[in-house]
């Protein structure tokens, strides 16, 4: 922030006459004051005590502005989340005390205890959010409880980046920090092709954080500015890329025996490809036959001869068990025949010896 500091800070001394601590400006935690007041006190501490006690309790949490100012700890100011985290932490203490059910002076020992060590957790909080503050953020100003979209420190020049890339390939500038998601007020992000004579020509602007220029050659060689706007006039990022364009990456091509020889091929017509895999071996699953069309011969081979030898022996049961029941019948059937001639065969006895009488 350099220069701007005293001016913030003379800009925040300005407003300290009504000074309020940064925890009070949450209404949860008023709302848990008051409840303190009328609903604990009385059953746990004299009535004679309740006013110096609540007198002391909000002087204790008023000291908590009672930080030293400082760029890089703590300005007077926090944004939602910090103070929401800190407000659930000091309600969370509290709790902890009332339902303890302390009374008397060891109340009073633990509720000032808890409301020491709450001021340095808020003092934590602070610090953490003054270092990783974001560009543009709507911030509660502890002094007046007042909120306003503040620009955090942030150096709009954020450094050089070297790109390198191979020609015939893709380049990918890449312009997103990663606290652009998290701040208000930004948006478009634009690259500009920086010339020699420190002209330049935009070349896309949009919500794309990303320039993708395919199959560059040495032309697209340079320097390139990307800048993140946002609603004010000022931009939010400036980043430049340097861009070198390497030479295309050539492999040799493995001839094969449908390619025509070097001798049969002119050498204007001779051309190299630009592809990872043409040098490497080729994998057993392109390789003819290969040991997994055998063994799903095999396997399907296997299978068919179980499938025959199931149906046989279900084909061989079931002709056994009616070949049974055919034996059965024929015997049956050949022993009614025998008694039948035999019936037949005594009634032409009886009519012969009849008949010689």
């Amino acid at each position: 922030m350099g220069p701007r500091l005293p001016l913030l800070v003379a800009a925040l001394a300005s407003c300290m006459l009504p000074a309020r601590t940064c925890v009070l400006c949450d209404t949860k935690i008023v709302e848990a004051l008051n409840s303190l007041e009328m609903d604990y006190l009385p059953g746990h501490l004299g009535a004679e005590h309740h006013k110096n006690l609540m007198k002391r309790v909000k002087q204790a949490l008023q000291d908590f502005k009672e930080l030293p100012f400082d760029e890089d700890s703590y300005l007077g100011v926090v944004d939602e989340p910090t103070l929401e985290k800190a407000s659930w932490s000091l309600l969370k203490d509290l709790k902890r005390i009332t339902d303890s059910e302390v009374k008397d002076e060891l109340f009073v020992k633990e509720l000032f205890w808890m409301l020491h060590l709450q001021k340095d957790i808020f003092a934590r909080y602070a610090a953490h959010f003054q270092k990783e503050g974001m560009m543009l953020q709507t911030l509660i100003w502890c002094s007046n409880c007042k909120k306003q979209v503040h620009a955090c420190r942030k150096s709009l020049d954020c450094g050089e980046r070297k790109v390198e890339v191979h020609e015939m390939e893709d380049m990918i500038l890449d312009c997103e920090l990663n606290w652009h998601h998290a701040s208000q007020g930004l948006t478009d992000y634009s690259f500009y092709r920086v010339w020699r004579n420190k002209s330049e020509t935009l070349v896309s602007k949009g919500k794309e954080p990303t320039l993708t220029k395919i199959m560059v050659d040495p032309l697209d060689a340079g320097t390139y500015r990307c800048q993140l706007d946002t609603v004010q006039s000022s931009p939010a990022t400036v980043i430049r890329f340097h861009v070198k364009v390497l030479p295309k990456r050539i492999t040799e091509e493995i001839p094969s025996s449908n390619i025509p020889s070097q001798d049969e091929v002119a050498p204007s017509e001779v051309t190299w490809s630009v592809t990872k895999s043409s040098t490497t071996l080729q994998s057993p699953s392109s390789q003819s036959p290969t040991a997994e069309s055998i063994l799903r011969g095999r396997l399907v081979g296997l299978l068919i001869w179980i499938s025959v030898v199931l149906i046989a022996g279900i084909a061989t049961t079931i002709l056994c068990y009616r070949s049974e029941k055919i034996m059965d019948s024929i015997k049956s059937w050949l022993g009614t025949g025998s008694e039948a001639a035999q019936s037949s065969q005594v009634p032409e006895e009886k009519a012969t010896e009849s008949r010689s009488q």
